[in-house]
């Protein structure tokens, strides 16, 4: 090789290195991002869970609001029947 030649091989060879120095870096930044969204990840699904139990909570603590109702309807029916056939 002539002396041209060895200069832009060895220009090349340094560009080369610092791609992949820098590939490197890159992938060290791509882990952490990784690492970054699992841990995201694990805290919404026990966000979740936490979120999942309170409704369940609430919803065994609810008023049972249609058979309130039923009951009410009846009751109100049975006294409208009983002032009825009374007078």
């Amino acid at each position: 090789m002539t002396p041209p030649e060895t200069s832009a091989l060895t220009t090349e060879l340094a560009h080369l290195r610092g791609d992949f120095a820098g590939f490197g870096r890159d992938l060290g930044e791509i882990k952490t991002a990784c690492a970054v969204l699992v841990e995201r990840s694990n805290r919404t699904e026990k966000d979740l869970a936490e979120l999942e139990q309170r409704v369940a909570g609430l919803e065994k603590a609810r008023w049972p609001l249609p058979s309130i109702a039923a009951l009410v309807g009846a009751s109100g029916l049975a006294l409208g029947l009983w002032q009825a056939v009374g007078r």
